[in-house]
């Protein structure tokens, strides 16, 4: 599904360059569950913006379903993550003004999903996560580990061949945070791809290879899970 080949990624200012990957080669299959450790700073984010086609490569190749996505438009990259790729963050990032269901059928208003088939596909994606019961619910009015799990069921909604999650149990505690790791696990049993960027191994030992970034570079490899 996805090939970099020594990616590298620097932020220019006027007196200071910053790079933040360096030579960077990977390959992630179809239906993979990887995580990404390493230290903050060590270019973990820099790498998920990459592989969610936020962000392009200084050098190198990215070849995402095939295809080598370094000459693309922004318009033409916009089109591949919305059809290809789901995100769940860290911070949730869940729009106040909109109620739980909404906020979930953003992911398929943004995909051109006629709307009686966003409201089943939303009502599915609820009822996945176990939280049905909040649809008409705002975020705030939901603990921490409800408004991740909203965050999932927005990133599954639209049945993504890619699920980039950004330090996904970060926020919550223990019991939160197995049943987020297990809906990801679940996804992947779907048929979906997963890459987590997190610090707890614990979390990491979920996903069946786990890499580990240092000053921009891939420094180790393991496979995990059966």
């Amino acid at each position: 599904m996805i090939k970099l080949t020594d990616v590298a990624k620097s932020y220019r200012t006027t007196e200071v360059e910053t790079r933040a990957l360096d030579g960077v080669s990977l390959e992630i299959g179809s239906h993979e569950f990887l995580a990404v450790l390493g230290p903050s700073g060590c270019g973990k984010s820099t790498l998920l913006n990459i592989l969610g086609l936020i962000d392009s490569p200084s050098e190198g190749s990215f070849q995402f379903l095939g295809e080598e996505i370094s000459g693309f438009s922004e318009d033409k990259l916009t089109r591949l993550r919305r059809a290809h790729i789901g995100f769940v963050f860290q911070s949730f990032n869940l729009i106040d003004d909109l109620t739980v269901a909404e906020n979930v059928e953003v992911a398929l208003i943004y995909r051109g999903v006629a709307a009686r088939e966003r409201k089943q596909r939303v009502a599915e994606a609820l009822e996945h996560v176990g939280i049905a019961h909040r649809g008409k619910h705002r975020p705030q009015q939901l603990s921490g580990g409800q408004q991740q799990r909203v965050a999932v069921a927005r990133a599954l909604v639209s049945k993504p061949k890619l699920i980039l999650a950004d330090e996904p149990t970060g926020n919550l505690d223990t019991a939160n945070g197995e049943a987020v790791m297990a809906l990801l696990s679940g996804a992947v049993e779907l048929g979906a791809t997963v890459v987590m960027v997190t610090h707890s191994l614990a979390h990491a030992s979920v996903a069946k290879r786990s890499i580990t970034l240092l000053d921009g570079r891939v420094v180790s490899e393991s496979l995990l899970a059966a």
